[in-house]
């Protein structure tokens, strides 16, 4: 019976910022190796027992996934675009329904797509075990065996007869939400509590009838928005009328704490949900002191500490530090002692009240066709880095505010600008004036790298009249 992966990837997680922001949330950057989150946890839902993966995200991010996924050598099944973010109920109903109307007998694995979980033979062995069970009709959810008193997850109750050790699914008693310091000391010295990891395994017949049961209405309004859902490229695009009506309700909310047939799958390995920077360096190599750096960082007499560099050519040194999480973005630097990393979040909500764009603006903008940088910019200027990736283009697109003039620094692009075409090879540049209808074209097999420089009375990504775009964004 072969099992079909659920990654949600539609989060916008703030804990982890600078690193993690709106346009690039945490799940698609790399913490731990040379594999994004997402590429990771893609990794260990394949294989002879599983079905290419369903993803569900939202419209910024689709070609993130593909990409991400291509380079792994994966191709998804199904990418569902979520109008809105509306939390998890709703994104797993709609995963549901497409796969029900697919394969009545599916089985799923719906998991986030950004945790850690290192041991992947190990989890594919406890995915296996918890098998039985969800044929059988359970709602399976897997349990983390804790090892300290955290704050930052729920945990689960096993039932009074149940062991967090055992090798097969066993009675839930019942979900409990994030407690308080004392709370959860008592749960751990208890021994019948593991930590919820938010991964279910269920039939999506299943899945329908405790919707049906517990969530009608998300159930009808989640599937009113697949039923007039779209294709766009690949892409399958829910319908935002139909899924602005839902409401933002979490899969625990909606279903788990008032289901029955529960049952909870004990997982003895190493995991994490990487939720703030205090559990990347909880995850991270350390030396005897307890610190943690990254290339490029440097750490002279430090102690339980995190220093990191997140960009090529960038230098961070601490001296003397204990207990202090450092990270180092070109736009911006986090510094906080890592027993207060969960109020990162409130930082982020400070920059934006003060409407500073790094809050949720990642320095490198993601684009179907590539990427660009913004290098230097003033008052009636720009200075942008750009990225086209083999076999992309532009959109054909004109401004009414800014000239731009590009400089190829590798490979050769096929420029057009009103009626002319040309191929501008490295060290030649081409003047678009203001007005012109114009498009970038990469027509080679290696990235196309240019400098444009910007110039005009409005700089803003909005000045852009698009006539014709691969990627279906006029």
């Amino acid at each position: 019976m072969p099992i079909y992966p659920v990654l949600l990837a539609g989060g916008s997680g703030t804990r982890l910022w600078p690193l993690s922001r709106k346009s690039y949330p945490k799940q698609f950057s790399k913490f731990m190796g040379e594999y994004s989150l997402f590429q990771s946890s893609a990794q260990r839902l394949s294989g002879d027992l599983f079905t290419a993966p369903v993803v569900v995200t939202g419209d910024p991010f689709r070609f993130i996934v593909t990409e991400q996924l291509a380079a792994i050598r994966q191709a998804p099944q199904a990418v569902l675009i979520e109008p809105s973010a509306r939390n998890t109920a709703p994104a797993i109903a709609a995963a549901a329904l497409l796969l029900e109307a697919q394969d009545p007998d599916a089985v799923m694995l719906i998991a986030p797509s950004d945790h850690v979980i290192p041991d992947t033979e190990s989890f594919r062995a406890a995915v296996e075990a918890a098998l039985p069970a969800a044929a059988e009709g359970n709602i399976v959810t897997f349990g983390i065996a804790p090892t300290r008193a955290e704050t930052g997850y729920g945990y689960l109750e096993l039932a009074e007869s149940a062991k967090a050790s055992a090798a097969t699914p066993q009675r839930l008693a019942r979900f409990v939400e994030k407690p308080n310091v004392e709370q959860a000391a008592s749960m751990l010295a208890d021994g019948g509590f593991l930590w919820n990891a938010g991964i279910f395994l269920a039939s999506a017949a299943t899945l329908r009838d405790a919707y049906d049961a517990h969530a009608p209405k998300v159930l009808s309004d989640t599937k009113a928005a697949l039923d007039a859902a779209t294709t766009d490229l690949g892409f399958t695009r829910l319908d935002p009328a139909a899924w602005d009506a839902l409401d933002d309700v979490s899969i625990d909310y909606a279903i788990m704490e008032k289901a029955a047939n529960l049952a909870v799958m004990p997982y003895t390995g190493k995991w994490s949900d990487l939720g703030s920077w205090d559990a990347v360096w909880q995850e991270s190599a350390r030396d005897t002191s307890g610190t943690a750096v990254s290339e490029g960082s440097i750490a002279i007499d430090c102690k339980d500490t995190l220093l990191r560099a997140e960009a090529d050519g960038q230098c961070i040194i601490g001296v003397g530090l204990d207990d202090i999480v450092a990270i180092a973005m070109p736009d911006a630097v986090l510094i906080t002692r890592k027993s207060e990393a969960q109020r990162t979040k409130d930082a982020v909500a400070a920059l934006r009240e003060a409407k500073v764009h790094q809050a949720d603006s990642f320095p490198v903008d993601h684009r179907p066709w590539g990427s660009f940088e913004s290098l230097v910019q003033g008052a009636r200027f720009q200075v942008k880095r750009i990225v086209v990736k083999p076999g992309a283009a532009l959109s054909l697109q004109s401004h009414h505010h800014r000239a731009e003039h590009w400089i190829i620094v590798e490979g050769t692009a096929r420029v057009t600008v009103d009626d002319n075409i040309t191929m501008v090879s490295e060290n030649q540049s081409v003047y678009v004036p203001l007005g012109a209808v114009h498009r970038l074209e990469n027509p080679g097999k290696l990235d196309l790298v240019l400098i444009e420089v910007q110039t005009g009375s409005y700089l803003g990504e909005d000045d852009i009249i698009r006539y014709e775009d691969f990627y279906a964004r006029c």
